[in-house]
């Protein structure tokens, strides 16, 4: 069978360049991209097109197209038609909830898949996730022994929380777990994804504790608006205020002072995802894959010793809680 091109199909209703119905078999050469965007007024947020290109390569490479769906639950419309119809060989899900009815349908239909991110139903399917947990939790552990001691964690929207969003939950958790065990004060803030509400968030994180002296963030899109809002509160960063993020490389060099981070790796989740989706076309009763991917952190610019501002020089109860220091090296 001649399989097309590796670009996205665009007209899921004809093979792509026939300009006739798809025969009974006719999508066997194509991939599903389940993936609903993020960013406001329903568009793909620049990360997400990243990761939209990664696929559509990767795809390219094993000799298959790639068709996109901007589906988020089993019941949109796009999603109805993908199952319904047969339309492609097997589904790769993005942006997968803790209770997902996407993998329930695609279960129910027999129709192969793989989700990046797990959830408590996972463990009988295939994945590819990223340690959001792991990686949030090592921001934290890096910044405490810069002598960082009140950290804010920038966090997804809110909205995308509530829906079980798996790196938004795990990122929270890893980030509250390792501020609790290591004794250090700490508050979370949902952000929307992009610049305006990135400025919004640092300025109520000020108001809230004007002695915070670091962020956490896994919210790429608000980065620019973190920066500035720190620039215009006079705190420089890395001398005042250090700023960390789990974020993808690319976005972590284009800011200014580059960003210390755990670099998203884009490119081998999505290649590793659909290699795990080919290999289960290929061997469909072999056991279900578990891959699981963490990053280094890079450290670059964006953070330094801990150095108290004026309004934030520690009471009795901060320099008790100093005592232990010098048994880290300080």
């Amino acid at each position: 069978m001649k399989r097309q091109s590796g670009r996205p199909v665009t007209d899921p209703g004809t093979r792509a360049g026939s300009g006739t119905p798809a025969a009974e078999d006719g999508w066997k050469g194509t991939l599903a991209l389940s993936y609903p965007p993020s960013g406001r007024d329903g568009y793909y947020t620049q990360m997400q097109h990243d990761f939209i290109g990664g696929f559509a390569v990767a795809a390219a490479r094993k000799r298959y197209d790639l068709l996109l769906s901007p589906s988020g639950h089993a019941g949109d419309a796009s999603f109805r038609r993908l199952l319904h119809e047969r339309r492609v060989a097997g589904v790769i899900i993005m942006e997968l909830r803790i209770e997902d009815d996407r993998v329930d349908a695609l279960t129910e239909a027999d129709l192969p898949f793989v989700t990046v991110g797990s959830n408590p139903r996972s463990e009988r399917t295939s994945w590819v996730m990223l340690d959001f947990a792991a990686m949030a939790g090592g921001c934290v552990r890096y910044l405490a022994d810069l002598g960082h001691r009140r950290i804010a964690f920038v966090n997804r929207p809110e909205a995308l929380f509530r829906t079980g969003y798996e790196p938004a939950v795990s990122g929270l958790a890893g980030f509250t777990d390792t501020v609790a065990g290591l004794g250090l004060g700490g508050q979370a803030y949902p952000c929307e994804d992009d610049p305006a509400a990135g400025e919004a968030c640092l300025e109520q994180i000020l108001r809230d504790d004007p002695a915070t002296t670091a962020i956490v963030t896994n919210n790429e899109a608000a980065l620019d608006g973190l920066y500035l809002g720190l620039t215009r509160a006079g705190r420089s960063v890395p001398r005042d205020f250090s700023l960390v993020g789990v974020a993808a490389g690319r976005w972590a060099e284009q800011v200014d002072p580059k960003l210390t981070a755990a670099d998203v790796p884009a490119r081998e989740m999505s290649q590793t995802s659909v290699e795990v989706l080919v290999q289960r076309l290929a061997s469909p009763d072999a056991p279900p894959q578990h891959v699981r991917l963490t990053s280094l952190l890079s450290v670059r610019a964006s953070s330094g010793p801990c150095r108290l501002l004026p309004e934030a020089e520690p009471g009795l109860e901060d320099l008790e809680s100093l005592e232990g220091l010098d048994d880290l090296g300080f």
